[in-house]
């Protein structure tokens, strides 16, 4: 691997820990957790404090995976998250997806 790899994956897992370490700082709530790849979205509702994922839901269209994830998140009985954009920032398909979930209910 090269230096420069291994630079760039140090500086993402930093990003990924101060944004979850915060979180943990400021709420008890579960959060909304995203990933991101080239051809999909990824997203999950996560209990931290029962180690457990509540709803999840993938796909193309973040729109879609929001609303998915937000009634699935609510039909457990969840509708107030923490919003976890991991290494991401609050833009483009992320900014997509949590706005479609804030539309189909959940609060953040």
């Amino acid at each position: 691997m090269a230096k420069t790899q291994i630079n760039r994956e140090s500086n993402i897992n930093k990003r990924e820990a101060r944004v979850r370490g915060k979180l943990r700082l400021i709420s008890r709530l579960p959060r909304l957790s995203v990933f991101r790849s080239n051809k999909l979205i990824y997203a999950q509702v996560i209990d931290d404090n029962k180690s457990v994922t509540l709803a999840s839901a993938k796909g193309k269209d973040p729109k879609n995976v929001g609303g998915e994830v937000a009634k699935a998140a609510i039909k457990a009985g969840v509708t107030k998250i923490a919003f976890d954009r991991g290494s991401y920032n609050y833009h483009g398909r992320v900014k997509l997806l949590a706005e479609a979930a804030r539309e189909a209910g959940l609060v953040f």
